[in-house]
């Protein structure tokens, strides 16, 4: 899976061939364990999207899921934003500018959803400056603790 930054999601979305698309043709929905295999999201993840109200595939008459093309394209945008770091709450603002729109944009995405993510980046920031501080610490006590072996 090709990680894609926030603003290549907009790109994606924009072109109608989409670099993520999958390779399969879809005649009609599909169940739970095929939308699992085709976009490489475990059934789990897909029942946890649903539960999250990131995704609403359709049901067959017997119950089950049924995950149409659309609905497996938004998959792909929701684990590329998940692996970039976006929390579900940042991705649950985004997607409905994300996907709903036929002419998506940078101007889909609200001034408001930027700042939250500058902040959830700025707060990672910090986060990497003090685990980075601590790492040094630690190899600086085994250099010395090393000299002190020899």
């Amino acid at each position: 899976m090709t990680l894609l930054m926030p603003e290549q999601v907009l790109d994606w979305v924009a072109t109608s061939a989409g670099r993520l698309r999958c390779d399969w043709a879809l005649a009609a929905g599909v169940k739970i364990s095929e939308a699992s295999r085709v976009s490489g999201v475990s059934a789990r993840s897909l029942r946890h999207y649903e539960d999250e109200g990131l995704i609403v595939p359709g049901r067959f008459s017997n119950g089950f899921r049924d995950y149409c093309r659309t609905t497996i394209d938004r998959v792909l945008i929701i684990r590329s934003l998940l692996e970039s770091g976006l929390p579900v709450r940042l991705i649950r603002e985004a997607l409905p500018g994300l996907t709903d729109s036929q002419e998506a944009s940078t101007d889909t995405v609200s001034a408001d959803f930027l700042h939250e993510v500058q902040g959830y980046r700025d707060r990672l920031a910090a986060r990497i400056a003090v685990l980075s501080d601590q790492q040094a610490a630690l190899d600086a006590y085994l250099r010395e603790a090393r000299r002190a072996d020899l």
